[in-house]
């Protein structure tokens, strides 16, 4: 684990104390020279009780200022309440957007 994907799970961890916690690091699809940009995380925690899901959000992003001014550039988010996480934990895929940027990046592997 390097630095921005073990700083996203520190601010996580001590901000909001989850039950669960998985973080993926999905820089390896969209760039090359082991950028950290693209990440997908799954939060799972009882300090989101009573929010929107664009609250929650909005809460996890606004830990990631340095993270962004470090190269971090997509940020996929499931943030879920423990109930929420019971109702869906036996089923549950998250599946990152495509970017534009892995195009390129495929592009740029070729050459």
């Amino acid at each position: 684990m390097s630095g921005i994907e073990l700083s996203l799970r520190k601010k996580i961890e001590s901000t909001f104390s989850p039950l669960v916690l998985e973080v993926e690091n999905e820089s390896h699809m969209h760039s090359r020279g082991g950028d950290e940009t693209h990440f997908k995380m799954v939060i799972v925690s009882s300090k989101f009780e009573g929010m929107s899901r664009v609250d929650r959000q909005r809460q996890v992003m606004a830990l990631f200022d340095d993270e962004r001014s470090r190269g971090l550039h997509a940020l996929s988010l499931r943030t879920m309440t423990p109930a929420e996480w019971d109702k869906v934990k036996d089923s549950f895929e998250m599946t990152s957007p495509q970017c534009h940027t892995s195009a390129k990046a495929k592009n740029l592997l070729k050459s």
